[in-house]
């Protein structure tokens, strides 16, 4: 049991070997320790601010790629926009042309219509001219046999024509 009732001399000697080696710990020992704690902390410190700083710029790198793709799905919507009015544009001009274009060919069948039936017209008067004078000419000669008929039909024909004028 002597174990555990220590002497008053060896608690002593034990006290004083504790307080030599407290003061030498004390001495060169704990400051090296401090500083190398106070190093870590200050490192950690870093590490925290950096990591604070990264996830700031990360923050604000997001937020400007998103403004960015913002950006960009305005730009594609106005391209769209502009792309669909230039369509419009293009389809209305397009009609247009080919409005233009079959009123034109339709004056120019319609031209060539009333020519045609002026040409028509005129080859059925000329016709009908010459099929006048023929059957004009066959009823005049039944007619006018003799020379006296014949000269009373130009003496009538000359006095009209000198009362017309």
């Amino acid at each position: 049991m002597e174990l555990f009732k220590p002497e008053f001399g060896l608690a002593f000697w034990m006290f004083i070997a504790f307080l030599c080696l407290f003061l030498i710990l004390a001495k060169w020992a704990w400051p090296f320790i401090i500083k190398s704690m106070e190093e870590r902390a200050d490192l950690i410190d870093k590490g925290v601010a950096y990591a604070q700083e990264a996830k700031s710029q990360l923050d604000n790198a997001k937020a400007e790629a998103d403004k960015l793709i913002a950006s960009a799905r305005d730009e594609q919507a106005e391209i769209l926009r502009e792309a669909a009015k230039m369509r419009n544009e293009l389809i209305e001009k397009a009609r247009g042309e080919a409005a233009d274009e079959a009123k034109k060919v339709t004056e120019a069948a319609q031209v060539s219509l009333e020519q045609a039936r002026k040409e028509a017209e005129k080859q059925l008067r000329t016709q009908v001219g010459d099929l006048a004078l023929q059957i004009a000419e066959k009823v005049i000669r039944k007619n006018i046999a003799s020379d006296d008929a014949q000269r009373a039909l130009v003496d009538q024909y000359l006095s009209e024509v000198e009362t017309k004028n």
